[in-house]
Order: C-alpha cells, then sequence, then structure tokens
C-alpha cells in the first residue's frame, strides 16, 4: 500500500516521498532540553500518545515533498481520484481515523533572513 501510493504521489507531481518505522529505542523528549529546563520525562507527549497507540500498535511517520503549494494541490486532487488508491481488494493495515495529517511550509534558514531576526 506504501509503495502504491508512493508511485501515485510521484506520478501526480511530488518530488520526494520518506517513510519512517517509529524507533521506541531513540532519546526521549525530556534529553532535547537543558538540565535547568528539562521536565520529568512523562511530562513530555510523545509520538505514542499522539497517535493513539496500543502496545501491538506500530507507529509510521510519512511525508510527501511538493515543489510548491499549486502542484501539490493539483497532485493531490488527482492522488484521490485515481483508482489505484482504493485498495478495495487488500486488508486493512491502518486505522484511518487515527491518520494525523498537515500541511506544513519550510522554514527559511538563509544567512539574509537569520540576520534579520537577529542571530
Amino acid at each position: 500500500m506504501a509503495t502504491i501510493s508512493a508511485q501515485v504521489v510521484r506520478e501526480h507531481g511530488a518530488t520526494r516521498v520518506t517513510k519512517c518505522w517509529l524507533d521506541e529505542s531513540g532519546p526521549d523528549a525530556s534529553t532535547y532540553h537543558g538540565d535547568d529546563v528539562r521536565l520529568d520525562a512523562g511530562a513530555y507527549s510523545n509520538f505514542l500518545k499522539a497517535a493513539g497507540a496500543g502496545p501491538d500498535d506500530t507507529v509510521v511517520m510519512s511525508w510527501v515533498e511538493w515543489p510548491d503549494k499549486a502542484t501539490r494541490d493539483a497532485g493531490m486532487a488527482k492522488v484521490t481520484g485515481d483508482p489505484r488508491m482504493r485498495f478495495n481488494d487488500m486488508p486493512p493495515v491502518f486505522d484511518g481515523a487515527r491518520l494525523i495529517a498537515g500541511s506544513f511550509q519550510p522554514m527559511p534558514t538563509d544567512q539574509r533572513f537569520s540576520e534579520s531576526i537577529g542571530l
């Protein structure tokens, strides 16, 4: 399903598709803070909680990169109408009601921007 989906979005204009399994052996959120502001590890959220994952669930994160908003909007209209995205003949592999989706814009990181905000 993931392979087919990645192929379809690329055919409709996406430049890159990235898929990742959650690595629970990685550091917890508390390690991203200095000792003087660090809270107890249980005070932070994580991907397991955000996804509502149970003990037998696996969290997957993926994202699709598009060259621009216009290409994304046109491409996603084609993707959602593409018959290959129906998957009716396949057993369900995830609970679509727990899917978390959103759109993001890259943050400018060039030197001029950094200087303009005093970095």
